[in-house]
């Protein structure tokens, strides 16, 4: 099961950094990552990564603003969001694809989490 948290608002300019508890796979190969979905539109993946931390992938309109790491000894994603824009505004999911192969294309995730609030103004 994986866990959001750290979700909130916040001003256009400002930070917020997101949580999420996963599972321990018991595996090395599996890719998790952020999707996002903005009132009204369908959900965008955000940022993923590798389970070894090597590769990792952003959306363009995220790209320089958003990092996101694993901490495989918490079993722990986080999202970090800088310089959020109003247009960052949505509901984060966590979600975790347990194969080879990372990507931000969501039928390759198998587990999501219920999501986070984001809101930007």
């Amino acid at each position: 099961q994986l866990v959001e948290s750290g979700g909130g608002s916040v001003q256009a300019g400002g930070s917020l950094r997101l949580s999420c508890a996963a599972p321990d796979y018991g595996r090395n190969s599996y890719c998790v990552g952020w999707f996002r979905q903005a009132p009204g539109k369908g959900r965008e993946g955000v940022a993923s990564i590798s389970a070894g931390g090597s590769t990792s992938y952003y959306a363009d309109s995220v790209k320089g603003r958003f990092s996101i790491s694993l901490d495989n000894t918490k079993n722990t994603l986080y999202l970090d969001m800088n310089s959020l824009k109003p247009e960052d505004t949505g509901i984060y999911y966590c979600a975790a694809r347990l194969s080879t192969g990372c990507s931000l294309s969501e039928p390759d995730f198998e587990y999501w989490g219920q999501g986070t609030q984001v809101t930007v103004s």
